[in-house]
């Protein structure tokens, strides 16, 4: 065996004169993989948000017929920092427009369930 490789004659491994690319086409690239991941999360963290907003409202809802019975309405929203702390929060809303905070949510709203030792499970 010998150390000639005749295909890497002329063959200069560290040629940085001349670069791979231009800089259109590294700008062309840059662009189009923004545009590629943007157009991959962006439908994803919407679904998530409707989502996560329509099961806080129902979650909300039961919670405030349970707790609120004669409540006019229900508020559910997002806090960073709420009266439950961070995430889903709900609120009653009575004739006078006030607001009376019910429970939290969580970060990822789930069904609402009474409590285990509630009164309508100790009456029974």
């Amino acid at each position: 065996m010998s150390d000639f490789h005749p295909e890497l004659s002329g063959y200069e491994p560290t040629d940085s004169s001349r670069p791979l690319r231009g800089r259109r086409m590294v700008l062309l690239m840059r662009i189009t993989v923004i545009l590629g991941l943007v157009a991959l999360l962006v439908p994803g963290v919407l679904t998530t948000l409707s989502i996560a907003s329509a099961t806080a409202a129902r979650a909300c809802a039961a919670a405030v017929a349970r707790y609120y019975p004669l409540s006019e309405g229900i508020d559910a929203r997002f806090e960073l920092i709420g009266a439950g702390g961070f995430g889903w929060q709900c609120y009653a809303i009575d004739q006078n427009e006030r607001q009376t905070f019910v429970m939290p949510l969580g970060i990822i709203p789930g069904p609402f369930h009474t409590p285990a030792g509630s009164v309508a499970s100790q009456a029974s």
